[in-house]
């Protein structure tokens, strides 16, 4: 039974967590105090994320972060709390954007083209960082995995509406033809779910930053 701490239970996302919780043998939530459990899973603010970070470090608790919008310096506190604890950074906690990277990865190391790419992202009005930090996640990655350098031009276009969950679009495309890769969530479980996998992982970890992906590989 893992003993979760949940930063920002009183968001959307980490009502999807606590029910989620809820309805697990093999979590269960921990409301009082940090000391109390095993781990925290983190969906909030950056500032609030600065501060339970602090208190992650002095109870030697690891942290899943999933909130995203991260100034540079706060970045950094990051990566020093990983010298100490074992902390999981990801923008986006679900299996199908890690599975749509490999697509991608698979198609780059193939293309022997030259392109031009598009990354757009669509999320619900009340997101507030822009681009998201699953597109500039994406970005990123595209320019790691073109080793072949036959990408161009990297732009990301974001827009916001009621309603929608999280939808990333990757266009590959040049004057002859046009390739394309989505992944929509139709509701925040997939993140939730991806976020319990996450905790559930990192809890036997040594101190180091993680990603998504590394728990999944």
């Amino acid at each position: 039974m893992h003993k979760v701490y949940l930063n920002g239970s009183s968001g959307k996302m980490g009502q999807s967590v606590i029910k989620l919780i809820t309805e697990s043998s093999n979590f269960i939530n921990i409301e009082d105090s940090i000391s109390a459990a095993d781990i925290v899973i983190d969906f909030s603010h950056p500032s609030s994320t600065s501060k339970i970070l602090e208190q992650c470090i002095d109870n030697k608790k690891p942290i899943v972060i999933g909130t995203t919008g991260f100034k540079i310096e706060q970045i950094d506190k990051i990566h020093n709390a990983s010298n100490i604890i074992p902390v999981l950074l990801a923008a986006n906690m679900s299996i199908g954007v890690n599975n749509l990277k490999e697509s991608v990865k698979l198609f780059l190391d193939k293309n022997l083209e030259d392109l031009h790419c598009l990354i757009e992202e669509s999320h619900h009005t009340e997101k507030k960082d822009k681009p998201s930090g699953t597109a500039i996640e994406l970005n990123h990655f595209v320019e790691a995995a073109d080793r072949n350098q036959k990408i161009k031009s990297i732009e990301t276009i974001s827009n916001r509406a009621k309603n929608v969950f999280g939808i990333h679009k990757i266009l590959f495309y040049n004057n002859t033809k046009e390739i394309f890769f989505k992944h929509e969530a139709l509701s925040r479980k997939c993140f939730a779910q991806g976020a319990l996998v996450s905790a559930q992982a990192i809890s036997n970890y040594k101190p180091g930053i993680y990603k998504f992906s590394d728990i999944l590989n």
